[in-house]
């Protein structure tokens, strides 16, 4: 097998490792100010048009700033890593249930154990239906019915906080500012009469949509009968999107899965270039997973021509 190092120069690596700091923050920044845009134009038109429009945007959104507690669990923000995790926790894990230290925890331990037993993100989902490839289609289908309901986004959350319960290493102190954080926020919507708007705007966007496409994400990153887990470039799937599914499925050029899991030291923001360059490379290209688009190439790669095969369930760990 090749190692990483061979596909791009130590050069190259460097300077596309190299931190600006400045990006991140304003993609922090468009990323609560679109949440807050959806908001008020939902509350100045009151239609429910308008509000069925915001709700898949204000997920997508929701998806993008679980994205970037990616780039914060590998320090890709600023050097002082105290300060980091504080702005990480605060504007991006809190608000979406997690935190910086405890998906750090799970997510490098996922890296350095990619696809073996002992990667927490791979035994978690192995051998579970959701999971399994080739996958029955009607379970596929009441799946995704499930998520435009929320019973498929309770299911995903149980499993996600008993995972992060389990890596939980925070202080005391710690516990008491995050949980206060939100004991305050519930206060201030009581007396400000807003816990509709939360439900709106927050709640309905998070228990449906925002789980539906970590799901589909989860799926694209490392799961499908068509990869080959006994080599870097095909253990995992680079998709490249269509414009549109920028907003929902990857947002902060979290497609680039494969350059990601190669060169983790890259922050987001250089991952198209990172993309450009190991591209350059005949045998990078000649073997690297690529897939076109999500609702085209990768639903077509893990669903349908698995159902057009007709083949049983079988899990992926079978082609390891």
């Amino acid at each position: 097998m090749s190692q990483a190092t061979d596909y791009i120069d130590a050069r190259t690596l460097k300077s596309l490792s190299r931190l600006t700091p400045w990006r991140t923050g304003l993609a922090i920044a468009i990323d609560w100010a679109v949440i807050i845009a959806a908001i008020v134009l939902c509350e100045w038109t009151q239609s429910w048009l308008v509000w069925l429009i915001a709700v898949p945007v204000i997920a997508g959104r929701m998806h993008a700033l679980s994205i970037l507690i990616h780039d914060f669990a590998h320090y890709r923000f600023i050097r002082n890593k105290v300060l980091s995790d504080w702005i990480g926790d605060i504007f991006l894990a809190w608000p979406v249930g997690a935190t910086i230290d405890g998906y750090r925890t799970s997510h490098l331990a996922h890296h350095r154990y990619l696809n073996t037993d002992k990667d927490p993100d791979w035994t978690v989902k192995l051998g579970t239906r959701l999971f399994t490839f080739p996958q029955e289609m009607r379970f596929a289908i009441f799946n995704f019915i499930g998520y435009f309901v929320g019973v498929s986004s309770l299911r995903d959350l149980r499993i996600a906080y008993v995972r992060l319960q389990a890596d939980d290493k925070s202080t005391t102190i710690y516990k008491v500012l995050r949980f206060g954080t939100y004991a305050l926020i519930g206060v201030i919507l009581i007396l400000t009469g807003t816990i509709p708007q939360y439900l709106l705007y927050w709640a309905v966007p998070y228990f449906t949509l925002f789980f539906l496409f970590l799901y589909i994400r989860s799926v694209a990153d490392h799961f499908g009968d068509t990869l080959d887990y006994s080599h870097e470039l095909t253990s995992t799937r680079t998709v490249i999107p269509y414009f549109w599914e920028y907003w929902f499925f990857c947002p902060h050029n979290i497609n680039f899965h494969i350059e990601h899991h190669l060169y983790p030291s890259v922050p987001f923001y250089n991952l198209p270039a990172l993309n450009r360059d190991l591209m350059a490379n005949p045998q990078y290209a000649a073997s690297a997973h690529v897939t076109r688009g999500f609702v085209t190439g990768l639903f077509r790669e893990v669903w349908l021509d698995t159902w057009r095969r007709d083949k049983g369930p079988t899990s992926t760990a079978l082609t390891k």
